[in-house]
């Protein structure tokens, strides 16, 4: 998992100024993601987690249908993706013999060339912009 995604994953769900204590604390955490080892960001987000968990449970109960939601879902969604992601975000820090950037950067920008043909050739069916990618890449 890019390093750059999960970030913007997490300003989705939190936005960039958060207002709730927890939600300020869980972006700080995230900031330090591309700056920190797998065992001290985990660390982290453990201890976030255990210092927000009742919050984090809180739920809310409509009073028309009386079914119940969790009160801080967006929250609740930073931090179980960043949870959910952490096996994949340390990944080039275990194989450091592979040279793994910690983004996708690099990976993106050499396909802009194929963005732009297939931009160029925008009539053509799914199938024949598949050939032609295909073909593209073979060389």
């Amino acid at each position: 998992m890019c390093h750059f995604h999960q970030r913007q994953i997490i300003i989705r769900h939190l936005t960039t100024k958060p207002k709730l204590e927890a939600g300020i604390e869980l972006k700080k955490i995230a900031e330090t993601l591309c700056h920190t080892t797998e065992e001290k960001f985990t660390d982290l987000l453990d201890m976030g987690y255990l210092k927000w968990h009742d919050f984090l449970k809180e739920k809310t109960t409509d009073p028309i249908t009386g079914k119940w939601f969790h009160t801080h879902k967006r929250i609740r969604s930073a931090h179980y993706s960043l949870k959910t992601h952490l096996p994949y975000l340390f990944t080039y820090q275990k194989y450091p013999e592979l040279n793994i950037p910690n983004t996708t950067n690099s990976l993106e920008g050499s396909f802009s060339h194929l963005k732009e043909l297939v931009k160029i050739h925008r009539g053509l069916s799914y199938k024949t912009k598949r050939k032609m990618i295909d073909e593209i890449l073979s060389k």
